[in-house]
């Protein structure tokens, strides 16, 4: 699989996920800029964590008027994989691209830490695979990642088995006390009806080294084919 890593200004995680994908896991990874509209023929563009366009109006609000992104849709559209992490999770809700919208944290502030996830979906190439019952150990890093949708969007999410992972414990078990930003259904990621764009907030990239003391995030890559760890 040939992977298109987008950078934006103000993308901080896009070095990050070069590097896991090239040298960790030996992917092809083309470099793609925002005013480009060449994704190189790439099979999965992903859109990485950060502060693209610093946040202004909204997280993802401006990124989404990138010249890029008429391509990334057009991509998704045609059954291209899409994967955005954190910041870009944002830009694809505010993009259409996947439902729902992140909205700041019910702290109001922002949070940085290692949180557990569930694996819910049974459906889904990013999470089909995985062991629901074990909790993924992954990093958060957002101050807007509050995961809201209206009753009936949320309804055909659950129906279409289109929930991804949910915030949980160490037990995998999902509570009030193991969401960190107040999400709906402790709600940390999700796909698209076609199961072919997939969002979520925590960071497997942060999670795939030994050096870090945490692999969980290689089970993530390992269901798209990508590691055998």
């Amino acid at each position: 699989m040939k992977f298109g890593v987008v950078t934006f200004p103000g993308s901080n995680c896009d070095q990050d996920m070069i590097y896991v994908l090239q040298d960790l896991l030996g992917q092809k990874v083309e470099k793609l800029w925002h005013k480009s509209t060449d994704l190189k023929d790439v099979d999965m563009v992903i859109l990485p964590g950060g502060f693209s366009f610093g946040d202004y109006l909204r997280s993802g609000a401006l990124a989404k008027f990138s010249p890029i992104m008429s391509e990334v849709v057009k991509h998704a559209n045609n059954g291209g994989y899409v994967l955005g992490i954190c910041n870009g999770f944002q830009i694809l809700t505010e993009s259409g691209l996947l439902e729902g919208a992140l909205l700041r944290n019910h702290t109001q502030k922002f949070i940085c830490k290692n949180v557990f996830l569930k694996s819910v979906s049974k459906s889904a190439a990013i999470s089909m695979d995985l062991d629901n019952n074990r909790a993924l150990k992954i990093p958060i890093a957002h101050g807007e990642g509050r995961f809201f949708a209206a009753d009936d969007v949320l309804k055909s999410i659950q129906d279409n088995d289109q929930i991804l992972f949910q915030y949980s414990n160490e037990l995998n078990i999902v509570d009030d006390f193991s969401n960190p930003n107040g999400s709906i259904l402790n709600i940390a990621g999700i796909t698209n009806k076609r199961k072919n764009v997939f969002g979520m907030m925590p960071h497997p990239e942060r999670a795939t080294s030994s050096a870090l003391n945490n692999l969980d995030g290689k089970e993530v890559f390992k269901i798209l084919g990508l590691s055998k760890a």
